[in-house]
This record gives C-alpha cells, sequence and structure tokens, in this order.
C-alpha cells in the first residue's frame, strides 16, 4: 500500500518503508539499494528537489549519485576499495597465529623476523603490533599484582572495581 505524498503528487518511499528514512547529512555512504533508488525517481521524471524530500537525501547526494550514472553507468559505491591495503591479509593473520603458537614468548622483534623470513613483502615491527592487535593478542595482564585472576573472579570484582553480575552467588572451591 503506498501513500500518497499530497504536495508532490507522488508516492513516498519514505512514509512507505520507514526503515530507509534518514536524516539528511546524518549518514555516510548509500547502499546499492538506495543508489538504485534515487537513479529510479530521476529516470521517474522527478526533479532534484522532489527526489531528495522523497527519498530523504539531501540535493548535493541526490545530484551526484544521479551524475555518476549519467556519465559512469554505475549505481554502486567504490568507497570499499579505496585506502591503503593491508599489508597482512587473513592468510598472513592465520601464518602469523601460527608463529605465535610455536613460541609463546617471542618478541615482537621476533615475531616480526621470522614473518619475514618466508614473505616476499615485509614487514615492520608497526605493522605487526597492528595486526597483532587485531588479532586479539594485546599486551595487558589482568588483574592487579598480587591477585590471580581466580580469586578477582571470586570475590566478584575487576580491576576496574566494578562489581559483575551473578557472580556473587557462585561458588568457586
Amino acid at each position: 500500500m503506498a501513500v500518497a505524498s499530497k504536495h508532490l503528487g507522488v508516492w513516498s518511499w519514505s512514509r512507505q518503508f520507514p526503515e530507509f528514512q534518514t536524516e539528511m547529512g546524518k549518514k555516510g555512504d548509500l547502499s546499492n539499494f538506495e543508489r538504485g533508488m534515487v537513479v529510479g525517481a530521476r529516470r521517474a521524471g522527478l526533479s532534484i528537489s522532489q527526489s531528495a524530500q522523497l527519498l530523504g537525501f539531501s540535493r548535493s547526494t541526490i545530484s551526484r549519485v544521479y551524475k555518476e550514472w549519467c556519465e559512469k553507468g554505475k549505481t554502486s559505491s567504490m568507497r570499499q576499495s579505496c585506502g591503503r591495503k593491508c599489508l597482512v591479509d587473513a592468510r598472513g593473520q592465520r601464518r602469523m597465529g601460527r608463529l605465535i603458537q610455536a613460541d609463546r614468548r617471542a618478541t615482537l622483534t621476533e615475531i616480526t623476523t621470522r614473518y619475514n623470513r618466508g614473505m616476499q613483502q615485509s614487514i615492520c615491527e608497526a605493522t605487526t603490533r597492528t595486526t597483532l592487535r587485531r588479532m586479539g593478542y594485546n599486551s595487558r595482564k589482568i588483574g592487579k599484582r598480587g591477585y590471580n585472576l581466580h580469586e578477582l573472579t571470586k570475590i566478584g570484582q575487576l580491576k576496574t572495581g566494578r562489581m559483575l553480575p551473578g557472580l556473587m552467588s557462585l561458588d568457586f572451591r
């Protein structure tokens, strides 16, 4: 059931599908479906202002998307392919994980040296550190000095002193 917009004489996508309704200027990048809606509205004969009001996007967004479609014939965003490429891809992360499992006490320099030994493109220690953080290996220790995790869990508190819900009733022996 389409809802007619009185002042435009056309039915409104934003009223029919509230999940696509957004505030102007608050959205990052348009999805392929939203770009197709913009092109479809303009091809249906709506002006830029009518399309902007109908779809809930800014007039500059409507103009830019339709211009890209007219000139290049594209309705998809190429934003995901911009930026610096990762030097350590999923395969490299698996390899780095195996290096860490082989020697858990290796330093950052040793891990970097071992990783670069079998790779064509070498990485620096900063890249290794970033990759290890992305993989979930952090150098922070759990708990305070003098306490172990079991004791802190037993009393129901973390390092920050916050109470953990439900842990006070558990019996650790």
